[in-house]
């Protein structure tokens, strides 16, 4: 038995990504999420609207999470209220139950970057190899590189 592959042409990210795309009921659905989180947050004190997050929709429920017990309870009284602020969203008017879960959420943090240097003994050295190579590609490659030391300019 033999799988054969399905042949198709790449496409463009943009054309996947937006409406007309496969992924474009998903990009679509986390922005109705991310707005109806920004503001159910916008309309909660402030102490509980961190620790508040939009989960998913499906079938006329909306699951926000949380990360804490806590926050849960508050949440569970206040739901009536929180259904009447997302039904201002027309996005949102079909929402018949909050689902309620805790989870430990932990936000995105960016990577730390570290800054890179390029001490001008070394860009001396990419320098001449650059002019020791044959090949044009690599020799404007080497150049370039060695175009980042900070005193570059001054040790030609």
């Amino acid at each position: 038995m033999s799988i054969k592959a399905k042949r198709f042409r790449a496409q463009s990210i943009h054309h996947l990504i937006d409406g007309s795309g496969e992924l474009g009921s998903v990009v679509r659905m986390a922005k109705l999420l991310g707005r109806a989180q920004q503001h159910l947050r916008s309309s909660l004190p402030s102490e509980v609207a961190e620790h508040l997050y939009v989960g998913g929709y499906r079938e006329g429920a909306l699951t926000l999470i949380t990360d804490g017990a806590v926050w849960l309870t508050w949440l569970r009284y206040e739901r009536q209220r929180l259904l009447t602020l997302l039904r201002q969203l027309p996005e949102f008017e079909a929402v018949l139950t909050l689902e309620f879960k805790v989870r430990p959420v932990h936000p995105l943090k960016a990577p730390v970057t570290q800054a890179r240097t390029l001490s001008s003994e070394a860009a001396h050295h990419l320098k001449a190899c650059a002019e020791d190579t044959d090949d044009p590609r690599l020799k404007k490659a080497l150049a370039r590189l060695a175009a980042h030391a900070p005193d570059a300019s001054r040790s030609s």
